[in-house]
């Protein structure tokens, strides 16, 4: 099956560039509200599943014993930016485990924030494993180990308690059978499952409103949102969409972008959780799919959440990046 156009990119009167994807809204109980595209297929959710990644955290009782606050538990679910403060609270995160920035497995690339980058190389120094995304994400984990008395250092792999935690949360909640062969390696060195689009949408549904799960992992579930809530800037960074959306909707929207085009989240208050992958990996396309549910399923966010105006070297307007007739309908 060939996946349907999602988003247009125009040039003038032409449309220059179109981005094909998949998309599932669902519901807790598994009913589509819409699909397009292959939404039975696995796909790499990527970061996008972080939220489930970091309840192990709540669930054993680690965020407790540590003494973890919101701001802790909302790094330990971001693909931050590695501002000072993102990498200052996750190294707040390690201190408080006994640990230093050199247990984290996840490597090192340079910050996101595009200032806090140029700041870093200003002064010679060189990215550190904690400017990475996923540091805070790592660190959540270290900590689960720590609290669980488990060995750190293979705390990444799929054999290791920490990861298989993590998968039996991915399964209970989304219902997918996560075997080998949905099973790759993610950027940051864990492991990352493929599942379905509608998997991940209705996982998403029922961690957003607690339906179907148990008192514990309800209660975590709602501790993570909000936390991202109370910390918005934490669970991505200054000017990034799911920062945007978190900060504007409190209570309304919890949105997680990944890697390749990959982006989930849950509306709490209509129970509707999505999940889509844009077949060209591209984020510009991912996030106006976002944006445009976000505006559909969000009363108070239509207007707030416009696409982009592509603009020249000279800040001229020459084109616009649009729904698809397709997805415009469905969302109408």
């Amino acid at each position: 099956m060939t996946n349907p156009v999602l988003i247009e990119v125009t040039r003038g009167p032409l449309v220059e560039c179109r981005h094909r994807g998949v998309l599932a809204v669902a519901d807790a109980r598994g009913q589509l509200l819409l699909d397009l595209g292959a939404v039975d297929v696995p796909v790499y959710p990527r970061s996008a599943i972080k939220a489930f990644q970091a309840l192990p955290l709540i669930e054993t009782g680690a965020a407790d014993a540590l003494g973890f606050k919101n701001t802790h538990i909302a790094l330990a679910a971001a693909s931050h930016a590695g501002t000072e403060r993102h990498v200052g609270v996750a190294r707040e995160m390690l201190r408080i485990s006994g640990l230093d920035e050199f247990a984290l497995a996840c490597g090192t690339h340079p910050p996101l924030d595009e200032a806090a980058a140029r700041a870093l190389w200003a002064t010679g120094a060189r990215p550190m494993s904690l400017h990475h995304n996923c540091s805070g994400k790592h660190a959540g984990m270290l900590a689960t180990a720590r609290h669980c008395g488990e060995d750190i250092k293979d705390y990444f792999s799929a054999h290791h308690p920490v990861q298989r935690r993590i998968r039996s949360v991915l399964e209970e909640v989304s219902g997918a059978t996560l075997t080998s062969d949905v099973c790759g390696i993610d950027g940051c060195a864990v492991p990352n499952w493929a599942m379905s689009a509608k998997s991940l949408a209705v996982a998403f549904a029922r961690f957003g409103t607690g339906a179907t799960l148990n008192g514990p992992r309800k209660a975590a579930a709602q501790r993570m949102m909000t936390a991202a809530w109370s910390e918005p800037e934490l669970a991505a960074g200054i000017g990034r969409l799911d920062t945007l959306v978190m900060s504007a909707f409190k209570g309304d929207a919890y949105i997680k972008t990944g890697a390749e085009g990959a982006y989930a989240g849950v509306f709490p208050k209509l129970g509707l959780g999505f999940a889509m992958k844009i077949d060209d990996g591209a984020t510009r396309a991912a996030d106006a799919v976002t944006r445009l549910l976000v505006e559909a399923f969000v009363p108070t966010a239509r207007g707030k959440f416009n696409l982009k105006t592509l603009k020249n070297a000279q800040g001229a307007d020459v084109g616009v990046i649009r729904a698809s007739a397709l997805l415009k309908v469905a969302l109408a």
